[in-house]
């Protein structure tokens, strides 16, 4: 029986710069757990931490819900599964609300940075 390939996990320079160092040691260790094991072997899953579709502006794109001590984190990501290989991208890691928000602009940004790529 063979195994099923594992998912390259990308993360945004805005991530790694700005979201994480913001957030308690506590949350950068659940996102690096996050990222080194679920979102590695399962991201539809994500052992068993809830998710959700996203829609609208984030269309495509997923919510990682962690609630830790009593406020709402969202780490906001998509799966690509073709080109090869199958990859994670994480956008944003923050409050509920923030997160989005950050995750709406750098979509953006990444669209109109592509838009102009291919008028070249």
């Amino acid at each position: 029986m063979g195994t099923k390939s594992r998912y390259q996990v990308k993360t945004r320079q805005e991530v790694t710069r700005i979201d994480l160092p913001i957030l308690s040691e506590e949350l950068q260790d659940i996102f690096k757990d996050i990222c080194d094991a679920i979102f590695v072997t399962d991201p539809y899953n994500c052992g068993g931490f809830p998710t959700h579709f996203l829609k609208a502006k984030l269309r495509g794109y997923r919510a990682l819900e962690i609630d830790w001590n009593g406020v709402a984190y969202r780490l906001v990501y998509r799966i690509y599964e073709k080109p090869s290989p199958r990859r994670v991208l994480l956008i944003s890691f923050a409050e509920h609300d923030p997160a989005y928000e950050k995750a709406v602009a750098r979509v953006k940004k990444s669209t109109i940075h592509n838009q102009s790529l291919n008028a070249m």
